[in-house]
């Protein structure tokens, strides 16, 4: 499992996902289901989502509504943006589709 900042056309989106991959074609078509098909991606320590969100990290993690491969953790950009500093994204992954 790992976690990532989706920075999307309407903001960031917190996410955790068993891709390895931000780019992996796969979790592009769950997003693309999900309405995103250009974004920006970094990867952010799954250590820290879990201390900073605590609880709301099992909650996400026990809901059976979510396919296990793509559970979106926190839609809200402004708490995503202000939750993690920039030292702790790695090197963001760009992704658009094909012209």
């Amino acid at each position: 499992m790992k976690a990532a900042i989706i920075f999307t056309g309407t903001g960031p989106i917190l996410i955790l996902t068993t891709y390895e991959a931000l780019d992996h074609p796969t979790l592009v078509a769950k997003l693309k289901a999900k309405g995103i098909t250009k974004y920006i991606a970094s990867e952010v320590p799954l250590e820290k989502v879990k201390s900073r969100y605590g609880n709301h990290y099992q909650v996400v993690l026990g809901d059976l509504r979510q396919s296990d491969d793509l559970r979106v953790m926190d839609y809200n950009g402004y708490n995503v943006f202000h939750t993690f500093t920039f030292s702790e994204m790695s090197k963001p992954i760009y992704f658009e589709p094909p012209a």
